[in-house]
């Protein structure tokens, strides 16, 4: 047996048959029995199970009601029905709903161990899935250290819609704030994480050549094509997820084209008439005004609502200061082992520098100031001279502590400044919901968020 011990439910009104398999169990597992499916549901929310064995035929709520409302709340608990009798309608219900699996009465102790033993083992897959997932994540997506508020809203965001393994997502966000990054997180929290992730940069491919590099060409298709034909990036990417950064930069003609695969799933090659077939999520990102190029013809207004299906925002480096020194820590790190360095850490005037410079080329900016510095600087501790940052390219820093800009002096006793944070949000939107009169869409556009944001953040403050 393994060393981890999962717990399992029975939930069945036949005392003979619990007190039966917890006897059979109870040395592997971790058993709880219950009579009926009221009181079972009820300990779910203290103490969630890996399994449950749940009879079709209790008294009150049935199996197939109370399996329903599992699945609602708690979709990840595997569920394994147990009837009286070979009821198909019955069994077809509970396996649509997401049972597992189901057992027949009288249950055979044999054939029931080997029915959880698959069980566990899909559940035991899924835990080394998501820690594989977690593991890149924390290995390849530096850039989200996520300590402010503004990038741990998005990185929940992302973690529910990844699920979604072929619905479109458009990033938006300024250059440098690490949308490919966010694309690549999207991807490794996907179910098809093991799937390729393919790139292309829409703006770095000449505009006669970017429908061949997606769309891939057939032997002869134009001079120079090569005398096999090559798979385009979109096949490359079967299975898994294509990123198409600076998709702005698409001509008309491609635009088309990619519509038309995005609708149908469809594409021809390049000089081919032969119709390919390919499932690949598309994630596309961009830093331009693309309502301004819909208005301007640059762009077609049908593809932008196909490619953002989902819309996210990734926030500058400037909105989320509380990520800078965690970052920078990130990168000293990083560039103490590629250059064989010991800086112990930065200073605390060095702090003060990053904090207030205006990073216009954000998270890649700093990543290549820190580069620079442990390059260049001496140990033990990087310095403000190190940096090299220009005094004047700082933001205004706005003290509290004065009671400037109308914020409260900071009291001698000091504050918890995560309550007053989270104070601060609760009353934002609760007075963005009252102007837009209970609209949630037109609230979050008047706190300048995305609607999946502002609801995750309402029923996390609000509890609604």
């Amino acid at each position: 047996m393994s060393m981890i011990k999962y717990s399992i439910y029975i939930v069945d009104d036949e005392k003979t048959i619990t007190d039966g398999v917890t006897m059979a169990l109870e040395d592997d597992y971790r058993i709880k029995a219950f009579s009926d499916a009221e009181t079972a549901i009820a300990q779910l929310e203290k103490d969630p199970p890996d399994l449950i064995l749940l009879d079709i035929g209790l008294p009150g709520m049935n199996g197939i009601d109370a399996l329903r409302h599992i699945k609602d709340v708690y979709p990840d608990v595997l569920v394994i029905m147990i009837t009286a009798y070979e009821d198909v309608d019955t069994v077809i219900s509970a396996m649509k709903l997401g049972a597992y699996d189901y057992v027949v009465k009288p249950l055979y102790m044999d054939g029931l161990e080997v029915t959880i033993r698959n069980a566990l083992e899909t559940i035991r897959l899924r835990k080394e899935v998501r820690t594989l997932q977690e593991k890149h994540l924390k290995e390849h997506i530096p850039c989200f250290i996520a300590e402010s508020n503004a990038i741990q809203d998005v990185m929940e965001f992302i973690k529910m819609v990844a699920k979604s393994p072929d619905t479109p997502i458009l990033i938006m966000g300024e250059t440098g704030t690490g949308k490919e990054l966010l694309a690549s997180a999207i991807h490794y929290n996907s179910p098809n994480f093991k799937a390729p992730f393919a790139t292309v940069n829409c703006a770095a491919i000449p505009k006669d050549l970017i429908e061949s590099e997606l769309f891939g060409y057939e032997k002869g298709a134009f001079s120079g094509a090569g005398a096999s034909g090559k798979k385009g990036l979109i096949e490359e990417a079967a299975g898994g997820t294509l990123f198409l950064d600076e998709v702005g930069d698409l001509s008309l003609e491609a635009q088309a084209k990619l519509l038309r695969f995005l609708e149908f799933g469809e594409f021809y090659r390049v000089g081919g008439t032969k119709k390919h077939h390919i499932d690949t999520r598309v994630i596309s990102a961009t830093n331009k005004d693309i309502d301004q190029m819909i208005a301007d013809g640059q762009f077609r207004k049908d593809l932008y609502f196909r490619l953002g299906v989902i819309k996210v925002k990734v926030p500058s480096l400037n909105e989320r200061p509380d990520d800078i020194i965690p970052l920078t820590k990130y990168f000293l790190q990083e560039f103490n082992r590629k250059f064989g360095k010991k800086f112990s850490g930065i200073s605390s005037d060095v702090e003060t520098l990053l904090i207030s410079h205006n990073w216009t080329g954000h998270v890649r900016e700093l990543k290549n100031l820190i580069e620079r510095a442990v390059l260049i600087g001496k140990e033990p501790e990087l310095s403000p001279s190190d940096l090299g940052l220009d005094p004047k390219n700082q933001r205004q820093q706005q003290s509290t502590t004065s009671g400037k800009a109308g914020f409260p002096p900071l009291p001698p006793e000091g504050i918890v400044l995560d309550s007053q944070l989270q104070s601060l949000e609760k009353h934002y939107i609760e007075e963005a919901l009252k102007v837009a009169k209970g609209n949630e869409s037109k609230a979050a556009k008047l706190l300048s968020i995305n609607h999946h944001t502002f609801r995750y953040r309402k029923k996390k403050l609000l509890g609604e």
